[in-house]
């Protein structure tokens, strides 16, 4: 018999956390991150904002649902909290995410929502400026009576999510950072940030980021040789 597990209890990132992962951005917390870690934990370029010029950072809370349901969905956004970002995987048919429910998370306070799978009603969407990252867009309406689980671990868009990891997203996608590491990646991105702003102002006294980002030296090790003509001149 197919049953729901159904988690009452999120221990979330600290709201001091979310708060400076507000002043960073994803490509900031990816490059603190690094490597394969920072691979793993963001999301595919399916994943893409609805509309442009939102960054959220807030806790994850979960839900998964079966195709053409979205019970499960409604159940996380009922159980969730001022600042949450509600995180959805059900990437078959029938969209996950509308107008109502943003209406409703607007009211709440919820940071957004990101789902892999369908949302609707964009154009209200666009209208009230839902924070909404989603895989897929379709009219496709969902049942409301279908199992699934609430603040469980799920995969969403080919990454690991736990209930309470915080969830950064902006234009350039959504990354999700494990609980436990977030305030060390957090802090690493400021730095480098800082650094970034510093070099700003290295580039508005005239220097060149070819010469600050060492692209000059590089070019010398690769022993390239500059031709003094246009190139159907040869």
């Amino acid at each position: 018999m197919t049953t729901s597990t159904v988690y009452t209890q999120v221990n979330r990132v600290c709201a001091d956390i979310c708060a400076k992962a507000m002043h960073t951005s994803v490509s900031d917390l990816h490059e603190a991150m690094g490597g394969t870690l920072a691979k793993a934990h963001t999301m595919s370029n399916l994943m893409r904002p609805l509309i442009t010029g939102v960054r959220i950072a807030g806790p994850a809370v979960t839900a998964h649902c079966p195709p053409a349901d979205n019970l499960m969905m409604h159940k996380s956004l009922f159980m969730s909290q001022k600042g949450d970002v509600l995180v959805v995987q059900c990437p078959e048919s029938g969209a996950q995410w509308g107008d109502m429910a943003a209406f409703y998370a607007k009211q709440k306070g919820l940071a957004g929502v990101v789902v892999d799978g369908f949302i609707r009603d964009t154009d209200d969407l666009i209208e009230m400026q839902s924070a909404v990252w989603a895989t897929k867009i379709g009219p496709s309406s969902p049942q409301k009576n279908g199992h699934g689980s609430v603040n469980a671990p799920i995969v969403c868009d080919g990454v690991y999510v736990e209930p309470g990891d915080l969830v950064v997203a902006d234009g350039d996608g959504v990354i999700v950072i494990p609980r436990l590491q977030a305030e060390v990646v957090v802090s690493h991105a400021l730095e480098r940030k800082n650094k970034e702003d510093a070099v700003r102002q290295l580039i508005l006294k005239g220097e060149h980021p070819w010469h600050l980002h060492a692209c000059d030296k590089n070019y010398e090790k690769l022993a390239i040789q500059d031709i003094q003509s246009t190139w159907n001149q040869l």
